[in-house]
């Protein structure tokens, strides 16, 4: 059988290793069961027993279990009187041993990676007795490795980055394998790594697993990714080595090596005149391969006649360049603008300064468009006076614009009427010139704001706003007054000269140095003996008693008229009426009681006590009203119908009747009969809304469904009418249906519907029948004819 070169080369190594153990077999370990002793000339040590040093092959394939070794005490003949046991790590599970022969063997596969080493223990016992006759000893059975694990990669795959451009030799990663294998014995665990795809771009370190660069000036620009496979082998990469692969993606990070470049030298853009400022009126862009920071740029007018005018930025999103306008255009003073724009990298590298200028220039056009543009009025703002006794038509100033187009077409002015819904104002179309057209009243407004329309002429659509700020002067056209309803009170017991209440005056005009009031009594109030005024010179006054005492029984009011006249040119003036009220006051002259009834009334009942008694007898009234208004309501009966419905009331008669054969008293016949339609009842308490149509007649159909319409429709109907009382109601209905065989039976029916159906055949049902025979025959003892 020939072997391959692989499993050739496993067994030499077997081979060896076995030659080599077979050697170590023939040392001997020896254990003393005793203290050694001397004798004069020699010494000897009592030997117990001996076994070979163990090693055992992992991995054994074999079918008969492996030989170990032999365990053998020198107390051993031969004879057979001895055993040998075996306890420990994997002892019977995994080892086993002749108790005869002492020989050990292995009854698994054993892997070296999984357990190194067993600690056993050995004794032999003597077979008769089964007394040791030697200690136990413990050992080691060691796993002699082999090179059964392959090398792996244990963080992988990998992924790294290298800038692009970098030079050879530039450490990207490092990979490491790993092996299982025995790193102390032979060369299972050496490991070698080499490139298997990526070359010529990488490199790998044998040893180390470094991987470098291998080429110059990479360019992510051309290719930006590169996968690599790395193999590792063990045995030193010699043949029938076991290996493992990874992967690594190596990506090239950017650089700036990459200048930005306009894709044109000139553009040329059209704008409206109209465009309000800081509109944008283009966006240019410089192209650069470059990502990230790298592809930064920044943007600015260097030349050109609109420096003032325009201005760029960057868009941080796009790198665009974004041109903006900073004034306002206008076609007539100028019709086209020319920029020149440099774009330049923010985050220059200073290796590819050599790869050229990091910045690029362009030239922009622009080119103005007219448009109709409304007039413009010579100020934004205007401001005019008038005096609020200004007369209807005065003139208070004039406003002007004018068309900025090259037809200069003429103006028309109006005022927006939003801004002056009184109308206090009007305007000439043609001049522009303002008056008033309602008298102006400070007090109530005093100053105007009003928008005017300046219109084209030719284009009405185009319409021109002006502001005009109108403030009212002042006149005096207000008399002074009371600064407040003042209520002043007196005691009883008031002293002369007594101040009892401190007054001052209001004005709605507004005088450029201020205020200035007067006050005194009128003529008629001066020489009054009750009470005096005394002018503090500083807008106010002070009402001082002149007499000592005052009665409530004699006189409770007292009205004091105060002429107060302003500073104003001409000045104005008023009298104002200050109310006194004699009052009972308390030792510290607080006013307890101001009424004169208390004197009037000692004896009688207060005015809240008369009120209080006045609300409970109008109580009283109204609830005798509400319980007769309820007594009243309930003897009316809800439903007012000459025939009472028998369906849905109990009616009750003090009388017998008579018998199955009285059929007068009532008509059932609505009972039974669908097709008769009850007429509407009408609440008294409800005025009716709704009006029913009349149901449909029945059909032949089974009695179940006739029953459940029957039902369905009463129940309908006494829901939703509003005139059936109450609505929480027991309904009763006497139905039998329709559509019978035997079709009714009815005495009660027959007389009420007159038929003429010949019942002789009731005669030949049998005696049950009979008395329906009777009643409803033609014969001579018909009981009807």
């Amino acid at each position: 059988m020939k072997l391959g070169k692989v499993e050739f080369c496993h067994f030499l190594q077997i081979l060896a290793l076995f030659l080599c153990l077979s050697g170590m077999n023939q040392a001997e370990f020896s254990r003393s069961r005793s203290k050694p002793y001397f004798q004069s000339g020699r010494t000897r040590i009592k030997r117990s027993w001996v076994w070979n040093q163990f090693f055992v092959l992992e991995e054994y394939m074999g079918t008969d279990p492996l030989y170990v070794g032999k365990l053998h005490s020198d107390v051993d003949k031969g004879d057979g009187s001895i055993k040998y046991i075996l306890s420990g790590e994997g002892a019977s599970s995994i080892f086993i041993i002749d108790e005869n022969t002492g020989d050990i063997h292995a009854t698994k596969r054993l892997d070296r990676e999984e357990q190194a080493y067993y600690t056993l223990r050995a004794q032999a016992l003597d077979r008769l007795t089964n007394k040791p006759v030697e200690p136990e000893s413990e050992f080691v059975i060691k796993i002699q490795d082999i090179n059964d694990n392959e090398p792996k990669f244990l963080d992988g795959p990998y992924t790294a980055g290298v800038p692009e451009m970098s030079p050879v030799g530039t450490s990207v990663v490092q990979v490491t394998a790993t092996d299982a294998d025995d790193p102390t014995y032979g060369n299972s665990a050496r490991v070698v790594y080499s490139i298997l795809q990526g070359q010529p771009y990488f490199s790998v370190e044998p040893k180390t697993g470094v991987i470098k660069t291998a080429l110059p000036n990479m360019d992510r620009e051309a290719k930006d990714q590169y996968l690599l496979v790395i193999q590792a082998k063990d045995m030193v990469g010699q043949n029938g080595g076991l290996s493992g692969t990874t992967s690594v993606t190596v990506t090239l990070t950017d650089v700036n090596d990459n200048p930005p470049r306009f894709p044109r030298r000139s553009y040329q853009y059209n704008v409206p005149e109209s465009l309000p400022v800081a509109s944008v009126v283009a966006r240019i862009k410089a192209a650069d391969a470059d990502v990230g920071p790298n592809a930064e740029m920044e943007y600015k007018i260097v030349d050109g006649d609109g420096l003032g005018v325009f201005k760029i930025s960057v868009d941080k999103d796009t790198q665009e360049g974004i041109i903006t306008i900073q004034k306002e255009l206008d076609f007539e003073a100028k019709t086209s603008y020319t920029l020149r724009i440099e774009a330049a990298n923010m985050h220059v590298d200073p290796r590819f300064l050599s790869l050229g200028p990091f910045s690029d220039m362009t030239t922009v056009k622009i080119i103005v468009e007219d448009v109709d543009e409304p007039p413009v009025f010579t100020s934004r703002l205007y401001s005019m006076v008038v005096s609020e006794a200004a007369k209807v038509g005065t003139i208070i100033g004039t406003v002007a614009a004018h068309d900025p187009d090259a037809s200069n077409s003429p103006v028309r002015y109006s005022i927006d009427r939003n801004t002056d819904l009184e109308r206090y104002f009007n305007i000439d179309a043609n001049s522009g010139v303002i008056t008033t057209a309602k008298s102006l009243d400070r007090e109530t407004n005093a100053v105007h704001n009003i928008t005017v329309l300046a219109m084209e002429s030719q284009n009405p659509a185009q319409i021109g706003r002006g502001y005009v700020a109108i403030t009212i002067l002042d006149i005096n056209d207000n008399a002074p007054e009371f600064a407040m309803e003042y209520e002043t009170t007196v005691c009883e017991n008031a002293q002369a000269g007594q101040v009892i209440q401190k007054i001052s005056a209001i004005d709605k005009d507004d005088p450029p140095n201020g205020h200035q009031f007067y006050f005194s009594l009128t003529t008629e109030a001066a020489n009054n003996h009750n009470f005096t005024l005394q002018d503090n010179k500083d807008n106010t006054a002070t009402v001082l008693t002149r007499r000592n005492g005052f009665r409530r029984q004699e006189q409770s009011v007292f009205y004091l008229p105060i002429f107060i006249v302003d500073s104003g040119s001409p000045s104005l003036s008023s009298t104002n009426t200050l109310t006194i009220r004699v009052c009972d006051c308390d030792a510290d002259g607080i006013a307890q009681s101001c009424n004169a009834e208390a004197y009037i009334l000692p004896a009688g009942l207060s005015t809240g006590a008369l009120i209080a008694i006045l609300a409970c007898v109008l109580t009283l009234l109204v609830l005798v009203l509400l319980i007769v208004t309820m007594r009243r309501r309930k003897k009316e009966p809800l439903i007012f119908d000459e025939e009472r419905d028998i369906r849905e009331n109990i009616v009750r008669y003090d009388d017998e009747g008579g018998g199955e054969e009285d059929t007068e008293a009532f008509d059932m016949a609505a009972l039974r009969n669908l097709n008769i339609i009850r007429d509407t009842k009408t609440r008294r308490d409800v005025t009716p809304e709704i009006q029913f149509l009349s149901r449909p007649t029945f059909k032949s159909i089974p009695d179940n469904v006739i029953f459940r319409e029957f039902i369905w429709e009463r129940l309908k109907e006494a829901d939703m009418d509003p005139c059936a009382p109450p609505y929480d109601s027991l309904q009763t209905y006497a139905f039998e249906g329709n559509g019978s065989v035997a079709e009714s039976l009815s005495s009660l029916d027959s007389i009420s519907s007159n038929s003429d159906q010949n019942y002789d055949y009731l005669s030949d049902w049998g005696p049950r029948f009979k008395r329906l025979a009777d009643m409803y025959g033609t014969g001579p003892e018909c009981l009807y004819s």
